[in-house]
């Protein structure tokens, strides 16, 4: 793991992104942004999930409109995304949100776009650059014949330059490609030229299946190489999907805790009950969890028992029952069908006695 690169922080609302803030994890909302209550309905759903920021698509009036219902019946800060129209942006701030995801350079004339600047300024709300690789402008492509690294970087640039010049700098970059490699090597670029916080992802990584495991490769790569301040994993699905991968990702590197870790057998001809029925049913049960805790469930003679007892709450199983450990120490044996309720009661006795004073 590498040190993770210095940036300057700004505020998104409530959360800060960059300098040594944690790595946030963000989404966006599905539904038709103009549909208050369903998309408020799923912004709440996405929070309990760990979401820390949202965005919205602005693509008419009347979803601008919307925002301002929007942002009251939420918890977490706000971003609108907004394309070509400077209009939108500006209903979008005077509705309250918290931000912008907004290419300066696609939305028309300079007045048009210091106009919106002007009331970014006033409302201290940022903007996110945001280039993908399936949008560079077209004289950048004719340069460099396809998205290239360079391409994706010099876009970026270009835009960063327009609100520099105009005496903003309250600015994150994003620079998204659906290839990994792309991904990676054009972040990589861009961070040794800017000191603006990097939002990573990997933009249209696929169904959950791929998504998932498309984002854990290229954002995980990247935060291992200590780039990136925040992070949308991009899924054709659930958003809350997202969230839960984006998490991981943050949990698999020890970036952040949140939640159950659940460390399971990978299951072989040694195992002597339903291991992976088990684990399955455990997670599920105590998804609704949100500090941190390991919870071990090994039915393998080599390693189950040292893992079992590493964990905070784990358990080695086989020949019809259980050993239930607490923090190294067995505390209880079970019969195979009493695993799983056992095992979930004393996870949740141990995050109530964490909680105490």
């Amino acid at each position: 793991m590498e040190p993770r690169r210095k940036t300057r922080k700004i505020n998104v609302g409530s959360v800060s992104v960059g300098g040594d803030a944690h790595i946030s994890v963000q989404s966006m909302t599905n539904t038709a942004t103009a549909d208050v209550d369903a998309t408020v309905a799923q912004i709440n759903a996405l929070a309990s999930a760990g979401c820390e920021i949202v965005r919205v698509a602005v693509p008419d009036t009347e979803a601008a409109k919307a925002l301002r219902r929007i942002k009251a019946g939420i918890n977490i800060p706000l971003i609108a995304d907004i394309h070509f129209d400077w209009r939108l942006a500006i209903a979008a701030l005077e509705s309250g949100v918290d931000g912008l995801r907004l290419n300066p350079g696609n939305i028309g004339d300079k007045d048009r776009i210091r106009a919106v600047v002007a009331e970014a300024q006033a409302r201290r709300a940022p903007i996110r650059i945001g280039v993908n690789a399936g949008s560079v402008e077209k004289d950048i492509l004719a340069k460099y014949g396809h998205p290239t690294k360079e391409a994706l970087v010099e876009s970026a640039l270009r835009h960063v330059h327009i609100l520099e010049d105009m005496g903003f700098f309250d600015i994150k970059i994003s620079i998204k490609a659906s290839s990994v490699p792309l991904t990676i090597e054009s972040y990589t670029l861009l961070s040794g030229k800017v000191d603006y916080p990097l939002h990573v992802g990997v933009t249209e990584a696929g169904t959950l299946f791929s998504g998932a495991i498309k984002s854990a490769v290229g954002i995980g790569t990247l935060l291992a190489n200590g780039i990136g301040d925040t992070l949308r994993v991009s899924i054709t699905g659930d958003p809350v999907d997202e969230v839960r991968v984006g998490w991981q990702i943050l949990k698999s590197l020890e970036l952040r805790k949140r939640g159950v870790n659940v460390i399971s057998c990978p299951t072989c001809g040694r195992i002597k009950f339903d291991c992976a029925v088990v684990a399955t049913e455990v997670e599920k049960r105590l998804s609704y969890i949100t500090e941190p805790v390991n919870v071990a469930i090994m039915g393998c003679v080599v390693n189950g028992p040292g893992e079992a007892r590493e964990a905070d709450v784990g358990m080695a199983g086989g020949d019809g029952n259980g050993l239930i450990y607490l923090k190294g120490e067995v505390v209880r044996k079970v019969a195979e069908k009493d695993m799983i309720d056992a095992l979930v009661e004393e996870v949740e006795a141990f995050i109530e006695r964490k909680k105490r004073p």
